[in-house]
């Protein structure tokens, strides 16, 4: 074949593929929308805050996603309302640079989670979230240690009520000089403080950025993950085709460790329809 009658061929081709990745996106939003439910399915309610709260959780409700993601005590009793489960607490941090590296927050910490674990137990939850806090020129090392020496003073009251602490891994980009930042700072975390009861939030929007490599993540250390957070890498948009992570695979990976936790969506939509694209992206999940 000549070479120009090559690129032509080839151009109305790619045309053709793209328009039809475009008709099965479509395709796969409008569709009737039904879940599995393999992966417990949630969603972070800051990435859809303008749509009326409660509107929300009745449109959580008409998908059957029975779960919400970083809801503090007080709107726990919205979330009984309509039955919806929080599957990961937040409103004991102080905020994500101000962290449990650095002693001089310990107390104000302790103080946070030592009323706030009580509450979270007692309202028939599990999970509350935790962060490591910048380095502000502070070795990895001695950041671990803090950590470590903080965080036993609160473990022993998780334990009691069964709650677990999670501490989000971050990357540089989005949190510059958060110090847990890599999936091996925080499994030597773990490992140092020994509980069940602490693990890891692993967001793979954030550990795609910072360390790749995400499915051998989760397989080598899943023992230490406790919850997922999801988002399109670049620009921590929609999981579609507009990105450069495959989440059924990832989706995959997670299900073979045989997680039983719960996947939460974070991703800042850009459709012009929220829940459409909220649709789209627990469908890709749901393996």
């Amino acid at each position: 074949m000549k070479r120009r009658n090559f690129i032509a061929t080839a151009a109305a081709g790619s045309a053709g593929l793209a328009s039809v990745s475009g008709f099965a996106q479509d395709k796969e939003v409008h569709k009737e929308f039904k879940l599995k439910n393999n992966i417990n399915h949630s969603v972070c309610e800051w990435c859809f805050n303008d749509i009326p709260f409660e509107e929300f959780l009745q449109t959580l409700n008409e998908l059957g996603v029975k779960s919400i993601d970083l809801v503090g005590p007080d709107r726990w009793h919205i979330l009984k309302k309509y039955d919806i489960h929080c599957s990961m607490c937040n409103g004991a941090e102080i905020n994500l640079e101000d962290g449990w590296n650095n002693p001089k927050f310990h107390e104000q910490l302790i103080k946070n989670y030592t009323e706030i674990i009580p509450k979270v137990a007692e309202a028939g939850y599990t999970n509350l979230i935790c962060f490591s806090g910048n380095r502000r020129g502070m070795n990895d090392y001695v950041g671990l240690q803090n950590c470590v020496d903080g965080l036993s003073k609160i473990m022993p009251l998780a334990e009691k009520h069964g709650v677990v602490i999670q501490m989000e891994l971050f990357n540089q980009q989005n949190h510059p000089d958060y110090m847990c930042d890599s999936s091996l700072w925080g499994v030597e975390l773990c490992k140092h403080l020994g509980s069940e009861n602490f693990k890891l939030l692993f967001d793979i929007y954030h550990m795609q950025i910072q360390e790749g490599d995400i499915i051998r993540s989760i397989q080598n250390y899943h023992p230490y993950f406790g919850h997922y957070h999801t988002a399109g890498v670049p620009g921590r948009h929609e999981i579609d085709e507009t990105q450069e992570l495959y989440y059924p695979a990832i989706m995959k990976a997670i299900l073979d460790t045989g997680f039983t936790g719960h996947v939460a969506q974070e991703f800042i939509v850009t459709w012009d329809d929220k829940i459409a694209a909220l649709k789209d992206g627990f469908m890709r999940c749901d393996v």
